[in-house]
C-alpha cells in the first residue's frame, strides 16, 4: 500500500513540475505569443473585411452623390 501512494504521490509532483514548466515558457515568451496571435488575427481580419463583411455604408454610398 505504501507504493501506490509514492506512485500517486511522484505523478502529482511530477505533473506539478510540468504545469509550471509550461507557466513559465508562457512567461518567458508572452512577447512572442502576443505577436503571433495580433499577426494570424490581421491576416484572417483583412481576408475576410473585404467579400464576407462589407461595410454597412457600402448600402448608402449612392445616396452621398
Amino acid at each position: 500500500m505504501g507504493l501506490k501512494v509514492a506512485r500517486f504521490v511522484l505523478k502529482i509532483v511530477g505533473f506539478s513540475l510540468a504545469l509550471a514548466a509550461v507557466v513559465c515558457c508562457v512567461v518567458a515568451y508572452w512577447d512572442k505569443i502576443t505577436s503571433a496571435v495580433s499577426g494570424l488575427k490581421d491576416k484572417v481580419g483583412d481576408k475576410g473585411a473585404c467579400c464576407c463583411h462589407p461595410s454597412e455604408f457600402d448600402d448608402y454610398a449612392d445616396w452621398d452623390e
